[in-house]
């Protein structure tokens, strides 16, 4: 009954945020508090067009795969109330960005930077003003006595002490630790070794079955090791399985790392165990719609400085006004990039004559002084215009707005092996190589930098690059 009442409060709290949203929204879009602010005392009317009727669902949809995605609705206790904060900040900040999207996509007028600032502060004190005073009424439900889960450890290990430290520390998650469970006689020994006072243990590990009959338990925390103790953690499973009891193994950090993706198949009756299966199709599928939205309002919005630089490169240096080259893309599909001309023509059959002048390691090749560049050549790639044609790339759909920079296919042959991960996403304009330097980092450091993103990929992070990368462009850091 208890875990019920608690999933009927998790869909209620993910019925009351979406309302939050959609609310604020109205609100804005109704009273249009920017006129109220500068005086105004009437109400703006506001309509509801057939056309915007899709605008609203994709900005329905978009809030609710953020929400999901970032708040995460489960019946997790071991979530401090900092990590939701956390969390909650992170959907928060990308909801409004979306509604920003949107507005500037179907030309919403009631929304401008004002209000959807407006809108993110409505909505970020709302759902935390909403959170902590749940967590007030759990505390203070559990400090009562009532509404605790009744946890046994397995493991009498110094990893096992500091998840108990942890939990302990934060009384709001509601456990009582039953004690801890012995892998064998050598860890017994050494934990009586140690003299623990605060914490006893219960058995060894040959025993669970009879400690579990013996003791109040609501959950097992396993913290052994799953390479030396796989069988192990098996046996906790199927015991804690007959009794209906819920397991949590804690994985060391490498086995996490491993573990994050795993996805449990069937295929004729049979259970199939799949790593590395990607998650993240929603969140993907988000990514995808911001890159061909921004791309295309991008190209709108700059198009007049695109035609000024086209015309200056005709201008100033015979030859084509874009300098189109083949690229490496995701899983190693080749594709044609577009970047405005800033060399001569025949600039790629002099590289091999500039091959002592090379300033950077690895299998990249770049000149600070190329003598190869045109008049206008230079400046447009210290600012960087020279790489708008590539929203042509995003807006097909070969290159996202945030991801590794596409490399030659000479380059790929050089890679080492574990540098051929960053093919297994869609290359990208600008990257976290872009914002810290460029050719002032290192060809292995901007490789790991590469494969970091890759690893903590999330739409908060492609947002915060974002953002990063135009203070980088304006002052023209690390570029050449």
């Amino acid at each position: 009954m208890i875990r019920l009442r608690h999933k009927l409060l998790i869909q209620m709290f993910r019925v009351f945020d979406q309302m939050i949203l959609v609310l604020t929204g109205i609100g804005i879009i109704y009273f249009r508090p920017e006129i109220l602010m500068r005086g105004g005392k009437h109400i703006l009317e506001a309509s509801l067009q057939v056309e915007d009727a899709l605008g609203i669902l994709i900005l329905a949809i978009g809030w609710i795969v953020i929400f999901d995605y970032y708040v995460r609705y489960h019946l997790d206790r071991l979530v401090a109330l900092n990590t939701q904060l956390r969390n909650l900040l992170k959907a928060t900040s990308l909801a409004s960005f979306w509604l920003m999207i949107i507005s500037v996509v179907f030309t919403v007028k009631s929304f401008n930077l004002l209000n959807i600032l407006m809108f993110f502060v409505v909505v970020t004190t709302i759902g935390i003003a909403s959170r902590l005073f749940l967590r007030v009424l759990l505390l203070s439900d559990r400090r009562s006595g009532y509404n605790y889960r009744y946890l046994l450890v397995v493991g009498a290990n110094e990893r096992a002490r500091q998840m108990v430290r942890k939990i302990e520390a934060k009384p709001e998650l509601g456990y009582k630790v039953v004690g801890f469970v012995a892998e064998n006689q050598d860890a017994l020994e050494t934990w009586d070794s140690q003299n623990h006072t605060d914490w006893s243990v219960v058995g060894q590990l040959d025993n669970l079955r009879t400690i579990l009959s013996q003791e109040r338990v609501d959950e097992i925390i396993v913290c052994l090791p799953m390479d030396a103790r796989f069988s192990d953690i098996a046996r906790i499973v199927r015991s804690a399985r007959d009794l209906g009891i819920v397991v949590r193994v804690i994985p060391e950090f490498a086995d996490g790392t491993l573990l994050r993706n795993l996805h449990i198949e069937e295929l004729d009756d049979e259970y199939v165990v799949t790593l590395f299966r990607e998650h993240l199709l929603a969140q993907l599928l988000v990514k995808r719609l911001i890159d061909a939205a921004l791309s295309l309002a991008g190209l709108i919005i700059l198009l007049p400085v695109m035609a000024v630089v086209a015309f200056l490169i005709k201008l100033t240096s015979p030859g084509p006004v874009f300098f189109v080259q083949e690229r490496v893309g995701m899983n190693q599909r080749h594709f044609r990039l577009y970047k405005f001309r800033s060399m001569v023509v025949d600039a790629e059959q002099h590289q091999s004559e500039l091959l002592a002048f090379n300033e950077r390691d690895g299998p990249v090749f770049k000149i600070q002084k190329d003598p190869r560049s045109t008049k206008i050549g230079r400046f447009i790639r210290m600012t960087s215009i020279d790489e708008l044609p590539q929203l042509f790339n995003v807006l097909c759909g070969e290159m996202s707005l945030v991801g590794p920079r596409p490399p030659l296919p000479d380059e790929v042959k050089r890679y080492n092996w574990q540098f051929r991960k960053r093919l297994c996403v869609k290359p990208g304009i600008t990257c976290i190589w872009q914002i810290s330097g460029r050719n002032d980092v290192s060809f292995e450091r901007w490789m790991q930098m590469d494969l970091d993103y890759i690893d903590n990929w999330s739409l908060w992070l492609d947002l915060t690059i974002l953002f990063q990368t135009i203070p980088a462009v304006l002052f023209a850091r690390g570029a050449s």
